[in-house]
């Protein structure tokens, strides 16, 4: 590496079987699966995850319920290992709400694969924290607080490694006493479970054209609390989804609330980040929704204990990348395996994991190295992870073109209906995306802005309180990891065309425009110490001008039972 004054930086390197980026879902179950292949076979292989969060966990938001499937596929005996899904879902409901009232959906009518008996209310933090446990126990090596800042490459142009732990810069770009360069940790197969938007992700399906002939991804923001629910409000084990108010009915979204066991509650809100008009302020949507009469009647005496956010994928089956390059693979999120209309992908992230883990034990058994995973991408093909997402592939399409009554509920039900009764046949075909979500923002000038209501600090609260209920920190003396392209264009073309919307899509409150007393010299204003690691800026600047790089290892927020 070049030191950025012509000196080459000297790095520890160690060398593994196959390095994994990212322990969540798909990373801890690729690493589980390689090693149960090897004991089965009788085999050593030597396997390392690194995780940028503080501990396994940290980073990991989501609803969630998850289908069992996945777990069922990696740990047969997961209910007697203890793993914690502990909250089996007992009863549902679906409804899409007005202003001031609600009309209840008959949940019975979805198709089987859309209904969640069957299911667990789980925290996916939880479930990683469980999962890195076993990892462990079998000999996976597991590396916190070790961000993945680059990939390394072979004279050949294949993948060989990553560098982790580069701490120590400061503000001013300069190595600062405590600074240190960092380690390569070399594989001969590298697998990319970074998540939703990841830089290496994003960087490698530039490199390769991995989307090359796909449809561009498609994603959400998903905002969340957890709460202690008053006593006799509670509903253990019980899922309640949302469609409409307060969202209007070209914005697709919609809220969910799960009940815990343990007397809290997941409450959550997804925008679809396609939407038009730049004024949406989807944290505001979020509180807003909680002011709606059957939202706030179950909150009432209750009280909010943690607070996050995190991008999602929703481009489906046409959004799917090629999954394998020369030297690694993509899996889960980091492809990009969310069924939008089953609100699920966990399971989806772990059977990745687990396939591409095979597809590596297979090549590192044939004495291969950094080629690429073609048994991965076969695994894939024949998988009921790509059936699955076969199946739902026009929801997300027909529920942007047509909005949320007729697209989403009517249309969109009624293509997954026919897919099921006729095999993945639909009367649409495969309709296309058509354009990513930045290029979806039209200018404010074309839109009104919403009302949002004033936070009470009991039921609705502003931006950076909640912030605080998501332990965010970051080293403040390092460079600032969101980047700007070209820093005249927030305030010379985003401002007077968009109203800079970044101000309003970041659910942390990193973006804002600055001006003198009299309104005059806007400024844009980076505070990167408050960034939750969603990815939104990345995924929604109109300009594309904002680029999401990893902060030091361990930076971001620390979630918990999240």
């Amino acid at each position: 590496m070049d030191g950025g004054d012509g000196m080459e930086i000297e790095r520890e390197s160690m060398e593994f079987d196959v390095v994994i980026v990212g322990a969540g879902p798909a990373g801890l179950s690729a690493a589980i699966r390689l090693k149960q292949l090897a004991e089965q076979n009788g085999a050593e292989i030597n396997v390392v995850v690194v995780e940028k969060g503080s501990e396994v966990g940290a980073h990991i938001l989501s609803g969630a319920v998850l289908d069992p499937v996945g777990m069922n596929a990696l740990f047969p005996d997961w209910k007697a290992r203890g793993a914690p899904l502990e909250t089996e879902v007992v009863s549902e409901s679906i409804s899409l709400l007005g202003p001031a009232g609600v009309l209840p959906m008959p949940a019975w009518a979805l198709p089987r694969e859309l209904q969640n008996h069957g299911n667990y209310i789980v925290s996916m933090g939880n479930v990683c924290r469980w999962l890195a446990e076993q990892a462990e126990a079998m000999g996976v090596e597991i590396y916190p607080g070790m961000a993945a800042s680059e990939c390394l490459f072979r004279g050949d142009g294949s993948v060989k490694g990553v560098v982790v732990g580069t701490v120590g810069v400061g503000k001013d770009g300069e190595p600062k006493p405590s600074f240190e360069p960092g380690m390569e940790l070399l594989g001969k197969y590298v697998l990319i479970a970074e998540g939703v938007r990841g830089s290496l992700s994003k960087h490698l399906i530039a490199r390769y054209e991995l989307s090359h002939g796909r449809e561009p991804q498609k994603y959400g923001i998903g905002l969340k609390e957890l709460w202690e629910i008053a006593p006799e409000k509670r509903r253990p084990g019980h899922v309640a989804h949302t469609f409409g108010w307060p969202l209007d009915d070209a914005t697709g979204g919609g809220s969910f609330i799960y009940h815990y066991n343990d007397g809290t509650a997941a409450v959550g809100f997804v925008v679809h980040l396609n939407y038009r008009n730049p004024h949406i302020y989807p944290y505001g949507e979020f509180q807003k929704l909680k002011t709606h009469p059957a939202i706030s009647e179950l909150l009432e005496g209750g009280k909010r204990i943690a607070y996050g956010a995190r991008a999602i994928t929703e481009g489906g089956f046409q959004s799917v990348p090629k999954l394998a390059f020369p030297g690694g693979a993509l899996i889960g999120c980091s492809a990009g395996f969310v069924n939008v209309p089953r609100i699920k992908g966990n399971h989806n992230a772990m059977l990745t994991g687990m396939m591409a883990a095979e597809a590596a034990f297979e090549a590192l058994a044939a004495g291969r190295e950094g080629d690429v995973l073609e048994g991965y991408e076969r695994r894939y093909e024949n998988s009921p992870v790509r059936a699955e997402l076969m199946r739902a592939r026009n929801f997300k399409p027909l529920w942007s073109k047509f909005g949320t009554l007729a697209g989403a509920i009517s249309l969109g039900g009624f293509d997954m209906w026919t897919n099921k009764l006729i095999s993945g046949l639909s009367l649409f075909g495969t309709l296309r995306h058509g354009k990513t979500d930045a290029a979806a923002t039209e200018p404010a000038a074309n839109h009104k802005k919403p009302a949002y209501p004033k936070a009470d600090g009991v039921l609705t609260f502003d931006r950076l309180t909640n912030l605080s209920f998501s332990a965010t920190n970051h080293e403040e003396d390092q460079p600032s990891h969101l980047k700007l392209k070209d820093a005249s264009i927030p305030i010379a073309v985003n401002l007077p065309e968009y109203d800079e919307p970044a101000q309003r899509y970041c659910p942390a409150g990193v973006y804002e425009v600055l001006t003198d007393d009299d309104g005059s010299n806007p400024r844009f204003q980076i505070n990167a110490q408050n960034c939750v690691h969603c990815k939104t800026c990345d995924i929604k600047d109109p300009s594309q001008n904002i680029l999401w790089t990893v902060p030091e290892g361990g930076g971001g927020p620390n979630y918990p039972n999240m």
